[in-house]
């Protein structure tokens, strides 16, 4: 086995497993007793709650039946949420924010499919909401806010022009107001105030959760995390999946700090509860059982707030509720300074290449208008910037393909000594000046350029639905077409087989890339090794199947780098003088398959 023969097969077996891994394999001591005696006085209440308080397992009536949801949404009284990026209402009987609506966004390409609903009430099929409120100190008898708490409000919406105060008086000499204001995107502001006309002064906790009931249907690739998410103070970012918080302790894990951020992500969609950045917190993420499954809930318990007798005290939380688009996420970072906001993307491992490649294609996209347009310019960019390189790369290459007789020679004349042979090699290098190894450099700069780009087309909400040209309707989904039912002619999905349908998925795009990287490994001689003769013939076939699933902006991705990698070394390997082994290799494969 020859050395650049060496080289290409390491490039190309390491390519194909990083490739497979990555697709298979990614408070205070009274605030800890404040926390317990509220999972108590849980336990002991005799009214049946959900997810009370952070620290309260979250209980529903047994065996509560799913209703729908348009009819639980008229059963209390509400106030409408109406701005132009969402919809929906906050429910006056509990004060929770339990009803929302994306306005920009439906469940697919067809601009009348239903939007996307992001927040339900309990009793539906998905309930998902977020909470606020106050916990007293253990063994205060104080009347506080819960779910059956009836809310006033002064208007009947909530609009980004009018914010909407409820107020409600426990009758005991505290009167609690809760103003709530949305922005014209997805961040809510939540400002709770206590008057205190008790006479005493008296000390507040305040929390607020996002809970949700039931496992959410997930994609389930490793390359996006779906599930709890969160910062707290300097622990960075903490990602755990719906399966994982139930195998902790307790099914519960907690984090203490300054600042941060905590709730749920999907793939396009998040709910978080932003607590005071400057307040220190105590942040949890918990799995109970629930009467229709498990009840997930991220949730935080802040400092204590102090209200003398006569005084009034009071706490603002934040709420986003919506997509994540990146740039929205950048600047309530920058203006709020919210913690490491930009986070609640999974950027992955590479992101200070997947980011960087996010606003460059996004910068493309917004003078061409068609992101598999910026997709192709984008290549084009990546490859003129690392010309300089490639092109040593390929020269080296092309050099080696020059000196194989003389490599040859070698081998036969030392082929009972190795060490020998290993020196005269690398004196052949040194005279030729070869290196060795730089074969590998085109091959080895593609792959993390590749997952950047992967994880661009698969977990930015740009890319969602963004069409390019022909069948191709959304970049961020596989091609819908399929070579196994004749694109379409015949009436079934050869992808819903028992078994073997998801290995079926190949459209033509994949098909193009096939043949592109067929091509592309024809350019250089065939390999003397059966083995490797064998693995290098089938790796457009595996690679094809792979690419199948993938979105099909990165299968188009894939396809122009392959051809751009085929016009570079052709163009390389004529200026170096080494005969292209193209048309020879193309002509002996059907020749072979003629004589048989």
């Amino acid at each position: 086995m020859n050395q650049d023969t060496k080289n290409l097969t390491l490039a190309f077996a390491l390519s194909l497993a990083v490739i497979v891994g990555w697709n298979y394999f990614y408070g205070v001591p009274q605030v800890d007793k404040t926390r317990q005696q509220f999972n108590q006085q849980q336990v002991d209440a005799a009214a049946p709650q959900a997810a009370d308080h952070p620290k309260a397992a979250p209980r529903l009536p047994a065996a509560a039946p799913v209703r729908p949801r348009a009819e639980i949404l008229a059963g209390n009284p509400r106030v409408i949420i109406d701005t132009k990026r969402v919809s929906g209402s906050i429910d006056l009987k509990s004060g929770r924010i339990n009803d929302l609506a994306l306005k920009d966004y439906h469940e697919t390409i067809d601009k009348k499919s239903p939007n996307i609903v992001l927040l339900s009430p309990s009793g539906t099929a998905d309930p998902y909401y977020a909470e606020l409120g106050f916990v007293g100190e253990p063994g205060a008898k104080l009347a506080l806010p819960n779910v059956e708490t009836l809310w006033t409000a002064d208007t009947k919406t909530l609009t980004t022009e009018k914010p909407v105060v409820l107020s409600w008086d426990n009758g005991q000499g505290l009167t609690f107001k809760r103003t709530i204001s949305v922005d014209d995107q997805y961040m809510f502001s939540v400002k709770d105030s206590v008057e205190n006309k008790t006479g005493a002064a008296i000390n507040l906790f305040p929390y607020a959760l996002v809970s949700r009931h039931g496992k959410p249907k997930t994609d389930g690739y490793a390359v996006l995390h779906e599930g709890f998410v969160g910062v707290v103070g300097t622990s960075g970012i903490q990602e755990m999946g719906y399966d994982a918080i139930v195998k902790e302790t307790k099914s519960s894990k907690t984090f203490k700090g300054t600042g941060g951020w905590l709730g749920f992500t999907d793939k396009y969609w998040a709910a978080t509860v932003i607590p005071d950045q400057s307040k220190a917190f105590e942040g949890r993420f918990s799995a109970s059982d629930g009467p229709s499954g498990k009840i997930y809930q991220a949730d935080y318990l802040g400092e204590a707030l102090a209200i003398a007798p006569g005084a009034t005290g009071d706490v603002t939380t934040r709420l986003f509720a919506g997509a994540k688009e990146s740039h929205l996420l950048d600047k309530y970072q920058k203006e709020q300074g919210i913690s490491k906001f930009e986070l609640l993307i999974d950027w992955g491992w590479f992101y200070f290449i997947t980011k960087p490649m996010f606003y460059l294609l996004d910068m493309i996209y917004k003078f061409t208008g068609n992101f598999g347009v910026a997709i192709l310019l984008i290549t084009v960019i990546v490859k003129a910037a690392f010309f300089p390189l490639a092109n040593k790369s390929y020269m080296s290459m092309a050099k080696m393909k020059n000196v194989q007789p003389q490599m040859t020679a070698i081998r036969e004349r030392f082929a009972d000594d190795k060490v020998k042979q290993q020196q005269e090699m690398m004196e052949l290098y040194k005279r030729e000046k070869i290196n060795p190894v730089a074969g590998c450099l085109p091959i080895a700069i593609q792959i993390p350029v590749f997952f950047a780009l992967y994880k661009v087309l698969f977990v930015t909400i740009e890319m969602r639905q963004a069409p390019f040209f022909g069948w191709i309707k959304d970049l961020s989904a596989p091609d819908p077409t399929n070579v196994f039912n004749l694109f379409g002619l015949l009436p079934f999905d050869p992808t819903h087989i028992p078994l073997f349908g998801s290995f079926l998925a190949i459209g033509i795009w994949p098909l193009i890339m096939g043949i592109s990287m067929f091509v592309q490994m024809k350019m250089n001689p065939e390999p003397t090794d059966p083995v490797q003769k064998t693995m290098f013939a089938w790796m457009p076939v595996i690679f094809t199947f792979m690419l199948g699933t993938f979105p099909s902006g990165l299968v188009i991705y894939w396809t122009w780098n392959n051809l751009l990698s085929v016009l570079q070394q052709g163009t390389i390997m004529k200026k170096a003088g080494t005969k292209i082994e193209l048309f020879d290799n193309l002509k002996s494969m059907f020749g072979k398959k003629a004589a048989n």
